[in-house]
């Protein structure tokens, strides 16, 4: 039975193990993508990492939301994405946020979450 638990307790180390390798891999490809202009690519990677909690590829979708880059611009959809990175201690994410908080058109302006 402690050989199967001990078996068990490993196997799951690494697949969790490899699910970090093939995120890293897989923003990397979205990145290399972003530098060369191809967003379709990025998108295709990053969106499904950043639902799965993956800030740099959360705060990377703000960006692109933001800014137009193969996306409509959208301010709310950038926010989101920004949001959801400042909730998990992202320090560009937080910074953006609250900018976007206090003085971007369409998000609901409120200083005192801009400032904490």
């Amino acid at each position: 039975m402690k050989r199967l638990t001990a078996i068990l307790c490993l196997t799951l180390a690494v697949l969790l193990g490899s699910v970090g390798t093939s995120w890293s891999a897989d923003f990397q490809k979205g990145l290399a993508a972003y530098k060369s202009g191809d967003y379709a690519t990025t998108l295709h990677e990053w969106k499904p990492l950043a639902e799965h909690g993956h800030t740099d590829a959360q705060y990377n979708l703000g960006v692109m939301y933001r800014d137009g880059q193969g996306v409509p611009q959208n301010y709310e959809t950038a926010f989101k994405w920004y949001r959801l990175a400042a909730e998990q201690e992202y320090d560009r994410s937080q910074f953006n946020f609250g900018v976007m908080f206090g003085k971007v058109h369409g998000i609901p302006q409120d200083g005192t979450i801009a400032l904490n």
